[in-house]
């Protein structure tokens, strides 16, 4: 039996565990998959790589892009030649944007009479890439806020944040960049579009046929009612069926753990294995 979690962060982009941290969580999670998806990164995948060995655990290259059109769609990628030259620009110029942004968000936040230091969010960051969540801890540890929830809720996932939002590839772009380098594009956490039936149903076909692989079906904050219902329009689609936690780490996502899931995925895997084959 396989059990795999599909969706995961470490310290290369938001995630409070480095990546040989999450692999021994995985192997003590009893995982014997997992997919390491870091926001607009590579750069935790060859240190997963050795300890996922050590622990006999089969690692998946993945990542995770957001989308131009809507800041809540995200596309996985999985099984790609993380050296591709195509996927390695792209991923240069999305953290080029991220650091620059982050002075926008400082004197954004200063608005609210917030102010922090970029040293404090860097330090949070411990030198990857600087994020919203690394501003949410720093805002929660100065008593700015409750919660890390509150932060993304009030002042961080705001229509008035996205005026200073980063660059941002489209969907079509962010799939055809994941094929080209020899992988799987999947759309992630479909509930949080909030989308109705209609509208999410019209923008997977629309996805599919731009070269969209797969759909995560199975994720933490899915209902047995919204898994049925994502299952039920992925079959319809000829969509591949995954599932992956989103897991950060209990500090950025407390509500959020390393999850068993024991969904078919021996394709997929044959596949990423196969890619992993020819790159060496």
């Amino acid at each position: 039996m396989i059990y795999s979690d599909l969706h995961t962060h470490t310290t290369a982009s938001d995630g409070q565990y480095s990546p040989t941290e999450l692999i021994n969580l995985a192997k003590n999670a009893n995982l014997n998959c997992i997919a390491v998806t870091d926001h607009d990164t590579c750069n935790g995948l060859d240190e997963a790589e050795i300890t996922a060995k050590e622990k006999d655990i089969f690692l998946i290259n993945g990542i995770e892009f957001g989308t131009f059109e809507d800041r809540h769609q995200h596309i996985l990628g999985y099984g790609f030649d993380k050296n591709n030259p195509q996927l390695k620009a792209i991923c240069e110029k999305l953290i080029k944007s991220r650091d620059e942004r982050k002075y926008r968000i400082i004197d954004y936040l200063r608005d609210y009479n917030f102010y922090i230091d970029i040293e404090e969010v860097e330090e949070v960051a411990g030198g990857k890439v600087i994020a919203r969540p690394h501003f949410a801890q720093v805002m929660l540890k100065k008593g700015y806020v409750k919660s890390v929830r509150e932060a993304f809720d009030k002042y961080l996932d705001t229509d008035e944040y996205m005026k200073i939002e980063r660059f941002k590839t489209t969907a079509k772009e962010c799939i055809e960049i994941i094929n080209n380098a020899g992988g799987k594009a999947v759309l992630a956490h479909p509930i949080q579009l909030k989308y109705s039936d209609d509208k999410l149903f019209a923008t997977l076909k629309n996805l599919r046929e731009l070269g969209l692989f797969g759909l995560e079906c199975y994720y933490s904050t899915h209902t047995a009612q919204d898994t049925e219902k994502y299952i039920n329009m992925a079959k319809k689609l000829d969509l591949f069926i995954t599932g992956g936690s989103d897991f950060h780490g209990e500090i950025p996502k407390p509500n959020i753990k390393l999850i068993q899931y024991n969904i078919d995925i021996s394709n997929l895997m044959k596949d990423c294995f196969q890619q992993i084959n020819l790159n060496k």
